[in-house]
């Protein structure tokens, strides 16, 4: 199992909106729905804390470090299957960044596919503030159940 961990920054416009990556490299460049993820990126936990990682992969992937605030704990989800399992630690934190800030971090792939070319990537090719029903269309299944984490700590208190 591969672990991972992130912030989820959220806040409030009336109603509440999340910041969310688009991924990037050509795999999702003319996806939408279900390519969208929570800043995040992989550990391992017998050399690293989560929330260390968590703000470690946040600034790599968005080149700016988390904002200042409280971090609200939403917990684990584990999704995929096989050599794919996932073990995904959130955090929540209210603030607000200007995703035109963004200076992502980069990763190396072979495109096209055997080619023998290697070419680099941003990891997040944009960001965006969404409100929860958009957000929850477009963040992949596996990590939805943070949304409505959020939801239900913003709406008991």
């Amino acid at each position: 199992m591969k672990f991972s961990a992130g912030v989820l920054l959220f806040r409030r416009r009336g109603e509440a909106e999340v910041l969310l990556g688009h991924m990037g490299g050509p795999l999702w460049a003319r996806k939408d729905a279900g390519a969208w993820s929570i800043p995040k990126g992989e550990f391992e936990p017998d050399t690293e804390q989560p929330r260390d990682a968590a703000r470690r992969e946040f600034a790599e992937e968005l080149g700016l470090p988390v904002p200042d605030g409280d971090w609200i704990p939403l917990g684990e989800v584990r999704y995929g299957s096989g050599s794919g399992r996932k073990q995904v630690t959130v955090w929540a934190v209210e603030a607000d960044l200007d995703p035109g800030r963004m200076i992502p971090g980069t990763f190396e792939m072979e495109w096209p596919p055997r080619s023998g070319r290697f070419q680099k990537f941003p990891e997040i090719d944009r960001a965006a503030w969404l409100d929860l029903p958009a957000a929850h269309e477009k963040l992949g299944a596996g990590q939805r159940p943070f949304l409505d984490r959020l939801a239900a700590h913003l709406a008991a208190g």
